[in-house]
Order: C-alpha cells, then structure tokens, then sequence
C-alpha cells in the first residue's frame, strides 16, 4: 500500500493534520496504536455526570478553534461557559481566597500583601534587562516574573497558574520565551509589559486570553467529528515498529500488519515515542525529543448531591501555590463551567494530582486517589458523606514540560524535515498543550507537507517534459 501521507498517531493534533490534507485532495492514512482515536480527548458519561479524563476547553481565541468547529458540523451541540463564574480562587493559609475576573482583581482582593501589589503597579518603573530572554540565556518564568513584578506575584499567581496549564510545571523551572513569548516581545519593545499592554490596547493589538467553551457531550466531540470524517482511512491497533528513508519517501514497518510505503510522514505521537520512532532515522530529532518530560498525571472526578457541598463553587475552579503544601495541583467546578455536567441537584468537582511536583502521588492506585481527592475537597469546598459517583483516570505520561532550552530543543524538531524531507512532526509539545492551540498547529504542519507534495508533483511534471 502507497499513500501520499502517513500521520502516526490519532489524537487530536493528528486527526486535525490528516483532516486538513485530506481536504487539500491527498492519500491520507492516520496509523494509531490504541484501538480509539481521540488520544487524551476523553469523556465519559456515567450516572448522568459527564467526565473529562484529559482536556475540557477550547480556547474561541484561537482562530482554529471556531473555525474547525463549524467545519465539522458540530457548531449546533457548542457551549459556552456558564454564567455561575464569579470569580478565580487560589489557595490561601489553608482556604480559598476568591478573587473577581476582572483585569484588577489581584489589585482589589486580599490575596496579595499591600506591597505586593504596590510591586505589581510599580512594574513599569522597572529597567528594561537587554536581550534577557531572548537570547541563549533562556529565562525561567519565575526569573521573568520576580524581576518585573516581584516575588510574591511571582509565587503566588504566576507559580500556581503555570502548574494549572502544564501539569503540574514549576515557574522556576518552565522557559518564559517558550511558555509566554508576547509577553517578551513586549517588554523588549517598550521596556515594560505594563506599558507594551497599554500601548496594544490602544493601537487594537490582540493580547494572550481565553473565551472558553466546549461541546454538549465534551472535549471527545471534537476526536469523534474527526473520526467521522476521516472514517476507513483511520488504522487503529496498529503500532509503528519502524520508520525508514527509500527513494520514493518513507517505508514504515507495522509488524504483522505489514508494511506502508508514503512519500511524506507526519509524527503526530507524544515526544517519548517520537524519540522511538526518529532514532533510526533522525538521531538528532531523537536526541530533542527525548529531553521533553511529561510527568505522569491523575485526574480524580467527583460528583455531590449540592447539599452536600457549602462552597459556591462560583468559578472556574482552583489553584494551588507550592508552598501551602496541599496535594492535588488544583481543581475544576465542572458543573459550573459548562451546562449538562451534573444532574439536577447535583455537582461535580474534579482534581488534578501529580505531574512535576508530587510525580508518585500521580501514580497511586484509583483508591487511594478517590480518597486523597476528597480529603482535599473537604478542606476546601465543604465537601461531606460520600460522593453520588466517583471516578479515576490516570496518564502516565502527562503534560509536556516546556522547561528552559525548550525553543532550541523544538528548533531542532521542527528541522527534520530540512534533514529529512517530508519528515514532519506535531503535538502538543511544540507551542502550547491546549487543544486548540494543537488543532492550530496540526493546520499549519498540512500546509508544510501540502507545500511539499505540491513542490514534488511539479517536479516531475518538469522531468517528464524535459
């Protein structure tokens, strides 16, 4: 069998890479070694809640994110976020302090210190570093951070929502070009993010945000319309043995399944099993590769009978700073975030345990977690008696981690195909977890491998008239 592209791997970036060239006309075959595409976009429906094992948003900011949506047909079954989101808590001395969604909630809360927040309005007054950031020298958010807006900004806000984002990740640890490379630019350009946010506002320059929504039936939504779309050209239980160069593009070799010939790959897997599949191949690929961690994660999903809970639960959720020692990463309020996710009556919560900072913790048995979680929750929302329904899902491979030297390791990744022709790689690894971001990168590595099949077809329509 001979196709023009063989994406390896059908989670979401993938099956988004295969839609997109099989738009543009190409042979495309999507090769995923589970027996359901979808990767970590699951939801599962049980006893009337709705779960979200791995993602639970879509960012409307994100251009893909709208415009894939009504491509698929499943613009109808969109929702958005739910009116009940008041504020965003962060845990404080052993509650929650609720701060308002407003740009100066931070400001006009009691979560920061009275010279804390002195620090944060002062940022402007800050000397511009030179090139820091941008240069070899790559910085850490919480350096990025401390320097222009103080510590306890840096370790109370900043610390607990990159954790929040990445799994778990630790300011400190996480590279800012990679993570939040606007905000770079901006100090760079006027000395001050402050004053580079008041300047876009006024010239009408987009800045980082979110409006969040998801889909009636959840995240999975979205890998099913794929699913649909793709249909026999989807190959599931099939795994990758080996990747090779011929003369005519690629051979890759599926064990008793046979063998594949295709003139373009696209690899569309986690970065551990990019590493496996590209050291034959492309050793220094494999090298980049193989330095991007995902700590293993848990996701423990609870659901009450409302009375049972005294917290308001008006939010998206909570986040957990490091230094209150608590042991799960942070929370959502899924019942408040979006319509459908709990009975009537009813409300459900879910936890985030592991990654970076507690790795084993991400690794205990379903049991243990169930109970972890709702110690948790008892502490912190007033959460009593038994849970209506309870469930676990573990990964033991989590969230990439974009610590410092990530932009050089994905300048590398994204080479292979100079190294390599027709090699190509996406995933969540290369510019930002969330899911659109992903369905936005996946369109834009068609379009590289589009270009490229285009560029040969021309070729040898060339050598033919010659």
């Amino acid at each position: 069998m001979t196709v023009d592209v063989a994406v390896i791997g059908g989670g979401i970036s993938g099956l988004a890479t295969a839609h997109d060239l099989k738009q543009r006309g190409h042979r495309v075959v999507v090769l995923e070694r589970q027996t359901k595409p979808g990767g970590n976009a699951v939801s599962e429906r049980r006893s009337g809640f709705l779960m979200e094992h791995g993602p639970s948003t879509m960012n409307a900011l994100v251009p893909a994110a709208n415009q894939i949506s009504q491509t698929l047909g499943i613009d109808d079954f969109r929702c958005d976020l739910g009116d009940g989101i008041q504020k965003r808590y962060l845990v404080a001395k052993g509650g929650l302090a609720g701060i308002p969604v407003r740009a100066t909630g931070f400001l006009t809360a009691n979560y920061l210190s009275p010279l804390a927040k002195l620090r944060v309005l002062a940022e402007f007054l800050v000397p511009h570093s030179g090139d820091c950031g941008e240069n070899d020298d790559d910085e850490t958010v919480m350096d990025f951070c401390v320097r222009r807006f103080g510590r306890e900004f840096a370790e109370r806000v900043m610390d607990p929502m990159v954790a929040g984002i990445y799994g778990g990740g630790r300011a400190a640890e996480l590279s800012m070009g990679a993570i939040f490379p606007m905000l770079l630019a901006l100090e760079k350009k006027y000395g001050s993010v402050t004053l580079g946010i008041m300047h876009r506002a006024r010239e009408g320059g987009k800045m980082p945000g979110s409006r969040l929504f998801s889909w009636r039936d959840g995240i999975a939504t979205l890998a099913d319309a794929f699913t649909r779309d793709l249909g026999a050209d989807i190959s599931t239980g099939v795994t990758v043995r080996r990747l090779s160069r011929t003369a005519g593009g690629f051979e890759i070799q599926l064990g008793a399944a046979g063998r594949l010939r295709t003139r373009s790959v696209v690899i569309a897997t986690q970065a551990h099993v990019a590493t496996k599949l590209l050291a034959g191949l492309d050793p220094d690929g494999a090298a980049a590769a193989e330095q991007i961690q995902a700590p293993p994660m848990a996701v423990v999903f609870l659901g009450y009978h409302r009375s049972k809970v005294e917290h308001p639960l008006d939010g998206l959720g909570f986040l957990t700073a490091e230094d209150e020692g608590r042991q799960i990463l942070g929370s959502q309020f899924c019942s408040t975030m979006f319509p459908g996710r709990a009975p009537r009556d009813h409300v459900a919560v879910s936890a985030y345990i592991g990654g970076v900072r507690a790795p084993d913790l991400g690794r205990l048995p379903a049991p243990d977690l169930i109970e972890l979680a709702r110690a948790e929750f008892r502490d912190l929302i007033g959460a009593k008696g038994e849970p209506a329904v309870a469930m676990v899902r573990h990964w033991p491979v989590g969230l990439p981690q974009y610590n410092v030297g990530h932009r050089q390791r994905i300048n590398v990744l994204q080479q292979s195909h100079q190294r390599h022709a027709g090699l190509y790689l996406t995933g969540n690894y290369l510019a930002g977890p969330s899911v659109a971001v992903c369905v936005g990168v996946a369109q834009k590595t068609a379009q590289s491998v589009h270009a490229y099949l285009a560029k040969g077809v021309e070729s040898h329509f060339r050598q033919s008239a010659i």
